[in-house]
C-alpha cells in the first residue's frame, strides 16, 4: 500500500468517525453508538466503503483491488486491537477504592449480588441454546455480569451524587463488578482455547503457555487457571506501580517521556498476561488499575488526559468502527432461522435487563435504602457499552460466539445505553427522599472521561 493510498484511505475514516458522532450527538446518542452505526454502515454489510475505495483507488498500488483491501482491513483491526488496549487501560485508571470504608455493606451486596445474578441469567440463556458449550456459556455470564462504568460515572456527576453513600456505593461496586466479570472472561477465554487443543489454527495461536502444553493442568484446568490469574493479579498490583516509580526517576519530568514509559509498561504487563494465558482485556484493564494510585495523584492528573487524547481522540473510534464492520445483520431475517435469532435476542435483551434491576434493587433495599433509590441502583447496572462490546468482539474473533449471538450483543447495547440514563436521571430528579451524604470528605470523583463516548 503505498502512501498517498494509505493517507485517502485513513482519512476518508476519519472524517466519518468524527463527523457522525457530532450529528448522532443531537440526537442524544453515546459516542460508542455512533461509532458502531458507522461501521455497520461502511462494512461489508453495508455499503462496503473498504471495498468500493480499494477498487476506486487501485490505480495508486500495483497490488489487486483484493489485496489493498485486506491490508485495510488489518490496518483497521489492528489499530482497534490498541484502542481495546487503551479503553481497557483508561477503565482501570479511573478506579477510585477512598471511600469505601464508609459504604462497606452497600458495596459488598450491589457487588456480590449484581454479579451473581446476571451472570447466572447469562449462563442459563446460552445453556437454553447451546447447552454443551461451557465456555460459551461462561463468556455469556461474564457479558450479562459486566456493568458500563463510562454510563455509571458521568450519571453520577452530573446528577451531583459523588458525594453520596449511593453514588459511592454504585461506583465502587460497578469497578469490583467489572473486575471479576474480566476475570471470568480469561476463564473461560482459556477454556476454550484448550478444549480446541491442537485444533486451535495457526492464525490464532497466541503467546499462551498453555497452547504449547495443553494439560499441564489436566481436569482441572479451571481451578489452575484461576489460580494463575489470582497470582498474575497480585504481581501485577505490586510490581507495576513499583516500575512506574523507578522509571519516573530515570525520565525525571518529562511528560512525553513519562507517557512513553507508562505505554511500555502497560504493553509488557498485557504481554506478561498473553504469556499466561489472559487475554488482553484482562491485562489492559489490570494494568490501568495497577496504575491508577501512580496516576492520580495531583501532580501528574495531566498525564491521564494524555492518554485520553490519544486513546479517545484517535485509537479507540476504531474499536468500535470495526466492531460495527463485524456486525452482519442480514442474518438476524435469514428466513431459515427467524424465529431462532429473533428468540436469542428477545431472551438476551429481556434476561439482562431483568436480572440487572432485580439484583441492584434487592441489594439496596436489603441495606434499608429507600425503593426508589434501589430501583435507580438497578438501572444504572442495566448499560451494556464498552466492556461488553470489548469481550463480545473476542468472543468473536475466537469463535466462541456466532453471528447470532455477536448480533444480539450489538442490539442488547444499543438498546440499554440510549435509553437508560435518560430514565435515570428522570427517576432521580423526581426522587424526595434524601440522600445520605458521604462520610469520607476525601472522596473525589475519577478524572472525567470524554463525553463524545458517553
Amino acid at each position: 500500500m503505498t502512501n498517498d493510498l494509505f493517507l485517502i484511505i485513513f482519512l476518508v475514516f476519519m472524517i466519518a468517525m468524527t463527523i457522525a458522532p457530532l450529528l448522532l450527538r443531537r440526537l442524544k446518542i453515546p459516542g460508542v453508538i455512533a461509532l458502531l452505526l458507522v461501521g455497520m454502515l461502511i462494512g461489508p454489510s453495508g455499503i462496503d466503503l473498504v471495498g468500493k475505495l480499494s477498487e476506486g483507488l487501485s490505480f495508486l498500488s500495483v497490488a489487486s483491488p483484493a489485496v489493498i483491501a485486506d491490508h485495510t482491513n488489518n490496518l483497521i483491526t489492528s489499530l482497534g486491537a490498541l484502542g481495546l488496549v487503551f479503553l481497557m487501560s483508561l477503565a482501570g485508571m479511573e478506579a477510585d477504592f477512598k471511600s469505601l470504608g464508609s459504604v462497606k455493606l452497600p458495596t459488598a451486596m450491589l457487588s456480590v449480588m449484581t454479579f451473581i445474578i446476571p451472570a447466572m441469567t447469562g449462563y442459563f440463556v446460552y445453556y437454553y441454546f447451546r447447552p454443551d458449550d461451557l465456555p460459551g456459556k461462561l463468556l455469556y455470564a461474564s457479558l450479562f455480569a459486566s456493568h458500563s462504568v463510562g454510563i455509571v460515572f458521568p450519571v453520577i456527576r452530573e446528577l451531583k451524587l459523588g458525594k453520596t453513600k449511593f453514588g459511592a456505593a454504585v461506583l465502587i461496586s460497578t469497578v469490583i463488578t467489572d473486575i471479576a466479570s474480566i476475570i471470568l472472561l480469561a476463564v473461560a477465554v482459556q477454556m476454550h482455547r484448550q478444549n480446541l487443543g491442537d485444533g486451535v489454527e495457526l492464525s490464532q495461536r497466541t503467546l499462551s503457555v498453555f497452547d504449547s502444553y495443553p494439560g499441564v493442568f489436566g481436569n482441572n484446568f479451571m481451578l489452575g487457571f484461576l489460580i494463575v490469574v489470582i497470582l498474575y493479579l497480585i504481581g501485577a498490583w505490586l510490581l507495576v506501580p513499583r516500575l512506574a516509580r523507578f522509571f519516573t526517576r530515570l525520565v525525571g519530568d518529562s511528560e512525553d517521556g513519562l507517557v512513553t514509559t507508562l505505554l511500555m509498561i502497560i504493553a509488557g504487563t498485557v504481554l506478561a498476561g498473553e504469556v499466561l494465558g489472559i487475554n488482553l482485556v484482562v491485562g489492559a484493564f489490570v494494568a490501568g488499575l495497577s496504575l491508577a494510585p501512580f496516576i492520580q495523584r495531583r501532580e501528574r492528573i495531566m498525564l491521564f488526559h494524555k492518554f485520553e487524547g490519544i486513546g479517545y481522540g484517535f485509537l479507540i473510534p476504531f474499536l468500535f468502527v470495526s466492531i460495527g464492520m463485524e456486525t452482519d445483520f442480514s442474518i438476524l431475517f435469514a428466513a431459515d432461522n427467524f424465529a431462532g435469532n429473533m428468540t436469542i435476542i428477545v431472551l438476551t435483551v429481556l434476561g439482562l435487563i431483568g436480572s440487572k434491576i432485580i439484583s441492584g434493587y434487592s441489594a439496596l433495599r436489603i441495606c434499608k435504602y429507600p425503593g426508589s433509590q434501589a430501583f435507580c441502583a438497578g438501572l444504572m447496572t442495566v448499560p451494556q457499552l464498552s466492556a461488553t462490546l470489548a469481550a463480545a468482539s473476542i468472543g468473536k474473533e475466537l469463535g466462541m460466539l456466532d453471528a447470532n449471538f455477536f448480533n444480539a450483543v450489538i442490539i442488547l447495547s444499543i438498546v440499554t445505553t440510549l435509553p437508560i440514563p435518560t430514565l435515570v436521571r428522570l427517576i432521580i430528579e423526581r426522587i424526595k427522599t434524601p440522600f445520605e451524604p458521604l462520610d469520607d470528605r476525601n472522596f473525589t470523583l475519577p478524572p472525567p472521561e470524554n463525553d463524545e463516548y458517553l
